[in-house]
C-alpha cells in the first residue's frame, strides 16, 4: 500500500481510539454522577452524547472510503473491519452512559438500597475492560486481552447476583423499588457494556492474528 493509505489509516486508528476513550469516559462518569446523584453534572451528558453521535459517521465514511479507493487486503483489511467494529461498539457505550446519567433524577432522594455498591464494583470490571480493549487495538497487543472470557464471567456473575438479591429485596423494602428498577437497569447497561469490550477484544484478535476465537 502507498504512504498516503499508510497515513490515512493510522490517522483513522487515532480518530477511532479518542472516540473510543471518549465512549469509555461517559460510561465511567455516568456511575460518579449516579452515585453521587449529581443532577446538573446528569444534565451534561445530553451534550456529550450528541457530539459522540457526531463523531460516528465521519469516522465510518473515512473507512468505507479506504476500502473503496484502496481495495486492501489482509492485515490492512482486517483493522479497517476492526475500526469498524469499534467505532460502532463505541456510540453504543457512550449512550449507555447517557442513559445511565440520565436516571439520576429519577433515583435522587429516594430511599437508599444495601446492594448498591456492587454498581461501582460491576463499572470497574467492565471499565478495565474496555481500557484494555481499546489499548490493545492501540498497540496490536493480544496479551492485554487474553483473559476477556473470566473477565467477562465475572461480570455476568456479578449482573445475575444483584438482580437475583435485588428482586426479594424490594419485595421486603416497597419504597425502595423505584431506586432499585434503576439500579437492575444501570447493571443490565454495564453487562452489555462488558460485551460490547469482548466483542472489540474478539475483532482485534481477528486483526493482529487473523483467527477467529470467541470470547
Amino acid at each position: 500500500m502507498t504512504e498516503k493509505f499508510r497515513t490515512e489509516l493510522a490517522l483513522l486508528k487515532h480518530d477511532t481510539i479518542e472516540m473510543a476513550r471518549f465512549a469509555q469516559y461517559m460510561l465511567k462518569e455516568s456511575i460518579v454522577v449516579l452515585m453521587n446523584e449529581d443532577i446538573p453534572k446528569a444534565a451534561e451528558f445530553k451534550q456529550k452524547k450528541n457530539y459522540l453521535r457526531e463523531l460516528s459517521p465521519g469516522l465510518e465514511q473515512r473507512a468505507y472510503q479506504m476500502i473503496a479507493m484502496n481495495q486492501p487486503m489482509a492485515k490492512d483489511m482486517r483493522t479497517i473491519v476492526c475500526t469498524l467494529k469499534i467505532i460502532a461498539a463505541a456510540e453504543r457505550i457512550g449512550r449507555y452512559g447517557k442513559v445511565i446519567a440520565n436516571m439520576t433524577k429519577h433515583v435522587h432522594n429516594q430511599p437508599a438500597v444495601s446492594q448498591s455498591m456492587v454498581i461501582p464494583q460491576m463499572a470497574d470490571q467492565v471499565i478495565g475492560m474496555i481500557d484494555n480493549a481499546i489499548s490493545a487495538y492501540k498497540n496490536e497487543d493480544i496479551t492485554l486481552i487474553r483473559d476477556f472470557s473470566s473477565r467477562d464471567d465475572v461480570v455476568d456473575t456479578l449482573w445475575h447476583s444483584f438482580f437475583q438479591e435485588m428482586v426479594p429485596y424490594m419485595k421486603e423494602n416497597p419504597t425502595t423499588v423505584e431506586r432499585g428498577t434503576y439500579y437492575i437497569m444501570v447493571a443490565r447497561y454495564l453487562e452489555r457494556s462488558g460485551d460490547h469490550a469482548c466483542t472489540i477484544a474478539e475483532n482485534v484478535r481477528f486483526m493482529i492474528s487473523g483467527e477467529r476465537i470467541d470470547k
